[in-house]
């Protein structure tokens, strides 16, 4: 029963002390002489309901679902990315191919603007997706690696990668090409690849972007807030990545190259990828 705003709620009844105060029996089921309306005779020639019990209402049979209007296709559930289809000969240009990149590398190898650049300047539909932001997306109780590797920034890393990994399933699915960018360390190939190929598919096309240090110093002095590292850390995680060397995966030196070179490379690459899939 709703009730006015304002207006307190009745007392509980208490069984053996009659109808609450205020609230008499009359308020509820009025007789004639409380206002109600008459009701009216039956019309003539209506007997009323016949005797015995009224019979159960048909049950309700729900109709077809409304037809989808968004033109959106529905993800499948764990639907992984498929390898896409070799080009054509005499068509190494991938560019017009759906196509799922995860591009590798540093701090200050350039991920962020060269998946940017790349996914500006394609034929076909494409999103880039950092993992990056996504961990950002988290506000009050962010917590940021710079302070501390710990079980809170590992919890919200692997919770950004299965979000970004179900974006970029849903893209997909949707005719859209991806190219997620991540700091992939390959002496964790259990949380880095292994987690992005359960995440999106082993269509999934791996490419390390990997300059050389003394550039990787100067872009990271460039950067502000918490994605800029001390030198210390920089040179420390440009060691771990120069393991990616010998691993079978592409990879981009971009040293001498800038963004749009960088992006003409790794459509190159990627078409390399497509022809002769790395094993990873």
């Amino acid at each position: 029963m709703q009730h006015a705003v304002g207006s307190p709620l009745p007392p509980p009844h208490q069984p053996g002390h009659g109808p609450a105060v205020g609230w008499s029996p009359a308020a509820h089921h009025p007789g004639p002489h409380q206002g109600a309306a008459p009701v009216p005779p039956p019309a003539p020639g209506f007997a009323g309901p016949p005797p015995g019990p009224v019979p159960p209402a048909p049950p309700h049979v729900p109709g077809p679902p409304a037809p989808d209007t968004t033109g959106h296709v529905p993800l499948p559930p764990g639907g992984p990315v498929a390898m896409p289809p070799a080009p054509a000969p005499g068509a190494p240009d991938p560019s017009g191919t759906t196509l799922a990149v995860l591009l590798i590398g540093p701090a200050g190898a350039g991920k962020t603007s060269v998946a940017k650049y790349w996914a500006d300047h394609r034929r076909v539909p494409t999103a880039h997706i950092s993992l990056d932001d996504v961990r950002e997306w988290v506000r009050s109780g962010f917590a940021d690696p710079q302070t501390g590797w710990n079980d809170h920034s590992e919890a919200q890393y692997r919770l950004a990668r299965r979000t970004c990994g179900f974006a970029a399933r849903n893209f997909l699915a949707n005719g859209i090409s991806c190219i997620l960018d991540d700091a992939v360390f390959p002496d964790r190939p259990v949380v880095g690849l292994g987690g992005w190929k359960r995440h999106v598919g082993p269509g999934l096309l791996p490419v390390v972007l990997l300059p050389g240090l003394e550039i990787v110093l100067e872009r990271n002095a460039e950067r502000s807030g918490n994605r800029r590292l001390t030198d210390e850390e920089v040179a420390r995680i440009h060691g771990r990545m120069a393991g990616w060397y010998g691993s079978g995966l592409p990879i981009i030196d971009n040293s001498q190259l800038d963004v749009q070179q960088t992006a003409q490379v790794l459509d190159d690459v990627l078409a390399r990828s497509i022809a002769s899939p790395p094993s990873w």
